[in-house]
């Protein structure tokens, strides 16, 4: 199974999911084709009504620690209520490109 797929399977197995983008952002950096280093989610989900972004980045962190720990290299995430989705009024900027190594 493709980590892409381990990171969708784990959140939608531990969330009340109502939006999950999983962006596998590696072909966007120096790695070797076909890497699953580098991810981008976005998760709208009620579980994280009442939770500062700190603590809903912690419960996903939690959530994917043995990918963190293991092939994923950079992880950024978006955490939203489903009221906040409703609401948000600017686009989900991408990640920034990667710096060329010298």
């Amino acid at each position: 199974m493709s980590v892409e797929q381990q990171i969708r399977d784990k959140l939608t197995s531990h969330l009340q999911i109502e939006l999950l983008e999983v962006v596998n952002e590696s072909p966007y950096h120096q790695v070797p084709e076909g890497a699953e280093t580098h991810f981008r989610v976005l998760i709208v989900s009620k579980d994280f009504k009442d939770l500062s972004t700190v603590k809903r980045h912690q419960k996903v962190y939690q959530i994917l620690k043995e990918e963190l720990h293991g092939p994923v290299h950079a992880f950024s995430q978006k955490t939203l209520t489903p009221e906040e989705w409703k609401n948000i009024s600017f686009p989900i900027p991408s990640s920034p490109p990667c710096q060329k190594k010298s």
